[in-house]
């Protein structure tokens, strides 16, 4: 099955990335669908998953994302089908290490959004990197290291998306977070956003289809 809030992520990202593309990817809505709520195991949906993006090259940056939102889907309802340590078996090690490359750190906002429906809370950027991330502690210094550029600019979720474009493309080439920072700190701006916050977050894009794609992902994943 797919997830409510991952189907509605998936379609909002589609429609964004048409929107600003000029490519109709909402048509390949039916196909991820299809791969995200198939029966087959994890590693036979990502092959799947890969040959819709093979296929369809002109939306090869969200292949990633992708990923994740696939990723999220499988620890929110495919799991449940399987036996209840599944996450802690020698099977499930395996394909963590095959996917170990895959993804992005959006999943750890996704997921931290997640826990936030759980426990009942709104999501908060300072919340997200000190109880989640725990960057302040000793033993996640990875975790540290790859946020640091929202560490030192959490300000940014208070000011205005002109700000974090301009920083944004000051981040190096190089930095995990350098295609994510901009969305993600938009998203912190705001995380109840009006109808039409898509097209300010838009106007500053560094790379308006990924950017509003992945926001859009944000702002729908409920």
């Amino acid at each position: 099955m797919i997830f409510p809030k991952v189907r509605s992520a998936v379609d909002a990202a589609l429609q964004a990335y048409s929107k600003y593309s000029g490519f109709n990817a909402v048509e390949l809505g039916k196909e991820f669908h299809e791969v995200i709520s198939s029966d087959k195991d994890f590693l036979n949906k990502v092959e799947l998953l890969d040959a819709v993006f093979d296929n369809n090259p002109q939306v090869e940056v969200l292949r990633e994302v992708f990923f994740d939102l696939l990723l999220i889907n499988f620890f929110s309802a495919d799991v449940k089908k399987l036996e209840e340590d599944y996450l802690d078996t020698p099977e499930w090690e395996a394909i963590e290490e095959e996917t170990i490359d895959r993804g992005t750190e959006l999943l750890n906002l996704l997921l931290y959004l997640n826990e936030c429906e759980d426990e009942g809370i709104e999501p908060e950027l300072e919340d997200f990197l000190k109880e989640f991330l725990l960057v302040d502690e000793d033993e996640f210094q990875d975790e540290y290291r790859i946020y640091e550029p929202i560490i030192s600019n959490q300000v940014l979720a208070e000011g205005s998306l002109v700000d974090i474009s301009g920083v944004a493309a000051t981040l190096p080439d190089d930095a995990e977070l350098k295609e994510l920072f901009y969305p993600i700190m938009a998203y912190f701006r705001n995380t109840k956003p009006a109808a039409n916050a898509a097209d300010d977050v838009a106007q500053h894009a560094p790379d308006k289809p990924f950017d509003v794609a992945v926001y859009e992902i944000l702002t729908n994943f409920k």
